[in-house]
């Protein structure tokens, strides 16, 4: 070290700026311009007056969790397109990164939890009838999987794109569907009924599934493929229901058992969304399974 400078470029616990750092972004993309940060910042808008400090905190959740769904939708709009075209591999690297998206999804509610039921009430009349229920991304995420309900798209009547993307994915096959189809190209005995059904229709229970997916739990080294994609799909569906379950939690904590601003029950409405399921088969299946 020489005139108090280290080394390693630090000197009085200042990091030196390189000289081959680029400064001078006058006609260069920047970060933030291809970002554009401009705009994704300014879109916090909280209008309650006095404008309550807590209010951003709700904003931003709402916000990052509908850019992290559109991140999603787009992983399992690829998946399903990749299934159809036969192609395994990629679809389950599509499916692995909303894994990952899920558990983000779900370690935010920890952010909101930090809203206590006082700070809320001060600005939760701003919202009027705004609520995540009508989300459609996530009601689009939700048909994607299976659990597709028509009525659903009336919410969306006002606003035609919003209409549009939920109204694609409730009538396009499922991802569940699509993974039949391709089990059914490859030799095995998926039911014609499956195969020709109402996709526009939510999925149910379908019994004559169970044993071609015991059979293929019996042997896995054999069907690796169909048994590793089972086990992806039950990730997905286990760390939907935990989201599911993280949100009522966070909800009863907030405002207990007050009716949603959507005009929902609030909780009870919740709670019973833990009842519905994607794929109820491959956890049928584990009765079957020996031992």
């Amino acid at each position: 070290m020489a005139d108090g400078v280290e080394s390693n470029g630090v000197e009085s616990n200042t990091r030196q700026i390189e000289a081959s750092v680029v400064t001078d972004f006058s006609d260069r993309m920047s970060y933030g311009g291809y970002l554009d940060l401009g705009t994704l910042l300014a879109a916090q808008r909280p209008i309650s007056r006095p404008e309550h400090h807590d209010e951003l905190l709700f904003i931003i959740q709402h916000q990052t969790t509908e850019l992290w769904l559109k991140l999603v939708l787009h992983e399992l709009e690829a998946a399903c397109a990749y299934l159809r075209a036969d192609e395994l591999a990629p679809a389950l690297k599509c499916v692995a990164r909303v894994k990952h998206i899920q558990k983000t999804l779900t370690e935010q509610w920890s952010v909101l939890a930090t809203l206590t039921p006082t700070e809320y009430a001060q600005f939760r009349n701003v919202l009027g009838n705004a609520s995540g229920f009508q989300s459609y991304q996530y009601r689009a995420v939700e048909f994607v999987l299976g659990n597709k309900n028509s009525k659903m798209l009336q919410v969306f009547d006002a606003d035609p794109v919003a209409h549009a993307v939920v109204k694609q994915a409730l009538e396009q096959p499922s991802l569940y569907d699509e993974f039949l189809r391709l089990l059914a190209r490859r030799g095995y005995a998926v039911p014609s009924a499956v195969l020709d059904r109402d996709v526009t229709l939510a999925w149910t229970f379908q019994p004559e599934l169970v044993p071609l997916f015991a059979s293929i739990y019996a042997n896995p080294d054999e069907h690796w493929a169909a048994y590793e994609t089972c086990e992806e799909l039950v990730d997905l569906e286990d760390n939907f229901q935990l989201w599911r379950f993280r949100h009522l939690k966070t909800v009863e904590r907030i405002i207990g058992s007050k009716t949603g601003t959507g005009g929902s029950s609030g909780a009870p409405f919740l709670r019973r969304a833990l009842e519905l399921t994607f794929f109820p088969e491959l956890f049928a299946v584990r009765t079957e399974i020996p031992g």
